[in-house]
């Protein structure tokens, strides 16, 4: 049975190109994906997660403000006793320089993974099915040549 993501772009960023590639890249990877699309609030991606019984939250950020549209996403999350993965994507932060110092700002934020702006699709899916402990399908898999 095929796992169900939330995916969306959280607070006022309206910039859809990311989340678009996302959801048909995790469609091809045979996840189920509820995309919220631009401008998501907190409360739509909780309601969401309950209501599809979703295994994972994807939040993209691209405007450079995505610190102040997540404080307190994860006590909403605890709050309605979800047990999701939350991933965190883009360019989180006005003037990123330092991103692993931005990595560790969402971690402690609460958030399971973080990516840059740079980050393949693919990498993410790798991530999400470690995580959700998914075992690759046979196309997907790579034979070792030596």
């Amino acid at each position: 049975m095929p796992k169900t993501v939330i995916l969306g772009v959280i607070g006022s960023d309206a910039h859809v190109v990311g989340i678009t590639i996302l959801e048909q890249a995790l469609q091809a990877a045979g996840f189920d994906v509820v995309n919220l699309g631009v401008q998501s609030s907190q409360a739509e991606f909780v309601e969401a997660a309950r209501r599809e019984d979703a295994s994972a939250v994807l939040v993209s950020s691209l405007y450079g403000h995505a610190e102040q549209d997540c404080q307190g996403f994860h006590e909403k999350i605890a709050e309605a006793d979800l047990d999701v993965l939350t991933y965190i994507g883009g360019n989180l932060a006005v003037g990123q320089d330092d991103f692993e110092q931005t990595r560790r700002r969402f971690r402690e934020l609460g958030f399971d993974r973080v990516f840059d702006s740079e980050t393949d699709p693919e990498e993410a899916i790798a991530a999400l099915r470690r995580d959700l402990q998914i075992a690759p399908t046979e196309p997907e898999t790579v034979p070792v040549r030596g």
